[in-house]
């Protein structure tokens, strides 16, 4: 993996956080809402995890914010 993809990696990650933890949402709720494992999420969340686009999707919804709020470049 380049420095560049470390990079989106870790801005969608932080982008991921801040929006959870400014809903006030927990990582617990978060994996209930879009149907993923809590490890999963706290991995995405550490940048250990690269999700996939059906995955992303499930975040946003679960979020109730557009994708384009979680991927920065």
């Amino acid at each position: 993996m380049t420095e560049e993809d470390k990079q989106i990696v870790s801005r969608f990650a932080t982008q991921m956080r801040t929006h959870r933890e400014a809903k006030g949402i927990s990582q617990d709720k978060l994996a209930e809402f879009a149907n993923l494992h809590r490890t999963y999420i706290g991995s995405i969340e550490r940048a250990e995890k690269i999700p996939s686009l059906i995955t992303i999707v499930k975040i946003s919804k679960a979020l109730n914010i557009n994708i384009s709020e979680l991927i920065t470049y």
